[in-house]
């Protein structure tokens, strides 16, 4: 009987670790297909690099002909991956970090993603000289290990306030845009990641100044806090987003069980409503003055005739589409 009790309590660590391991897994292939990563061939095209081909592209500089020349962007696994653990890892502070990649006629392509060691605060991050140089190094670093792409962009995280470009990242972006061009910057909320699951990113570019585009669709509709309103809707119409997708190869797996495993149950693993509970609190204040301001809205609407116009959305059903949203997550 002693020896059988022995051997028990000898199987029980590694069953134990057994099932750590499968929830690992079931996360991991939950956060694949919530993404909607796309599985490649490890001799895809995606994953050569041709020097001539980027240096004759980049030579011909076609998007300075078309403002809206690169259309879509495409993400592979580690670099999404090595990007929501950087941005969760900031918790309210933005972080900061440059992506490597290479195009390819309308697409751009993100291989990789490194962090910068930047000043960040709840609304900014400040870049130093000491994130340029540690920038020149590691891509200088990648080059001589045989990963040929070249910096292609950056990211920031935006932690709980949505996917856009602020006053200040839209003169970041044009800057970038003019002076090492092709360039595209990337928005992620880890907040809004970890509360929804999906990964909450988004993928811009800048106009030439002055341009003025013609009246677009409007986009997917996001929450916007409402001490951030203003700064949103001052330049939106200064930059436009890119269609985002995901994609790994068989290849690719070693390295990404080895990062998700680093990292899954720090971050993605966590309840969202104890990791989020300022963020939730923080939503519905948010919430309650949005309704104050559609109240005093109403109001006024009621002593004025309505235009026989088709009128935008009005406070109130933005609201609306706010709280449902709060209510999901």
């Amino acid at each position: 009987m002693a020896a059988s009790s022995s051997s028990s309590s000898s199987n029980a660590p590694s069953s134990s670790k057994m099932s750590e391991d499968s929830q690992s897994q079931i996360a991991q292939k939950t956060w694949i297909m919530e993404n909607n990563i796309e599985t490649l061939s490890a001799t895809d095209e995606i994953f050569k690099y041709d020097r001539k081909r980027q240096q004759d592209m980049i030579a011909a500089k076609p998007w300075e002909k078309d403002p809206h020349f690169f259309k879509d962007i495409k993400i592979s696994a580690l670099a999404l991956l090595k990007m929501v653990m950087h941005a969760r890892s900031g918790g309210t502070l933005e972080v900061m970090g440059l992506l490597l990649g290479k195009i390819d006629a309308n697409s751009m392509i993100v291989m990789d993603a490194f962090a910068l060691p930047v000043e960040g605060t709840e609304t900014r991050v400040n870049a130093q000289a000491q994130a340029y140089e540690y920038m020149t190094a590691y891509i200088e670093a990648a080059k001589e290990v045989g990963r040929l792409e070249n910096a292609i962009g950056w990211y920031h995280s935006h932690p709980g306030y949505g996917c856009w470009l602020s006053g200040i990242d839209v003169s970041t972006q044009m800057l970038n845009q003019n002076f090492q061009e092709p360039f595209v910057a990337i928005v992620i909320d880890p907040v809004r990641t970890i509360s929804a699951g999906k990964v909450c990113l988004g993928a811009f570019r800048t106009y030439p100044k002055g341009y003025k585009p013609a009246n677009e669709e409007p986009s997917e509709y996001q929450t916007i806090p409402l001490n951030k309103i203003e700064d949103f809707g001052v330049h939106c119409k200064q930059y436009y987003s890119l269609d985002v997708s995901y994609f790994k190869s068989s290849l690719d797996r070693r390295l990404l069980d080895s990062l998700w495993n680093k990292y899954w149950v720090n971050t993605l693993s966590s309840s969202s409503l104890l990791t989020n509970a300022d963020y939730l609190t923080g939503q519905m204040c948010d919430l309650s003055d949005k309704l104050e301001q559609a109240e005093s809205a109403l109001v006024r609407n009621f002593l004025i005739s309505e235009s026989q116009e088709r009128r935008p959305e009005t406070k109130l059903m933005k609201a609306t589409k706010d709280c449902c949203k709060t209510t999901i997550e």
